[in-house]
């Protein structure tokens, strides 16, 4: 049986990572377009990186919950994709395998031109940290931009006995 499963902020909220939306969410803290958009970046890319590297920092620190870890479980039994909404890793850390990020990866990093190449990173990203002389950014879909893994998560999908 082919499971593909749907996560979002709340599976990773028990884990004690910060929802975006929900009331005292990172979005009533800080403001979307000054830390989350192509523009934010191009105004204040040190604002953006120190957003971004809390988010790591709190990722790091995070441990998979029961959630995360039930779902690597269903896998001994069925062929689960896992698509999930969110940047961290805790899907991963549990020992899912198959897990289609549609918004980015926290601990990666890409150059700030618009690339499907990314780098493992588990240090914070600083002003001047360059690969092929182009700055490297947060490996995070901001607003305002495509959704790279849309077309790979759709076709998951389609395969999906029960979803």
């Amino acid at each position: 049986m082919n499971i593909v499963i749907l996560t979002g902020a709340g599976i990773s909220a028990e884990s004690g990572l910060g929802t975006f939306r929900s009331s005292g969410g990172l979005w009533e803290k800080f403001k979307i377009e000054d830390v989350a958009t192509p523009m934010a970046w191009k105004k204040n890319p040190q604002l953006v990186l120190n957003f971004y590297n809390e988010r790591r920092k709190q990722c790091k620190l995070a441990k998979p919950n029961k959630a995360h870890l039930a779902l690597a479980e269903l896998a001994n039994y069925h062929n689960v994709s896992i698509i999930t909404q969110n940047i961290d890793d805790l899907h991963e850390r549990a020992g899912s395998r198959n897990i289609t990020h549609l918004h980015g990866e926290i601990l990666k990093a890409k150059t700030s031109e618009l690339t499907r190449e990314y780098y493992h990173i588990e240090k914070d990203i600083k002003l001047g940290d360059f690969n092929n002389g182009k700055q490297l950014r947060p490996h995070v879909v901001w607003f305002g931009e495509a959704v790279p893994e849309m077309d790979n998560a759709e076709e998951i999908a389609v395969t999906a006995d029960l979803f």
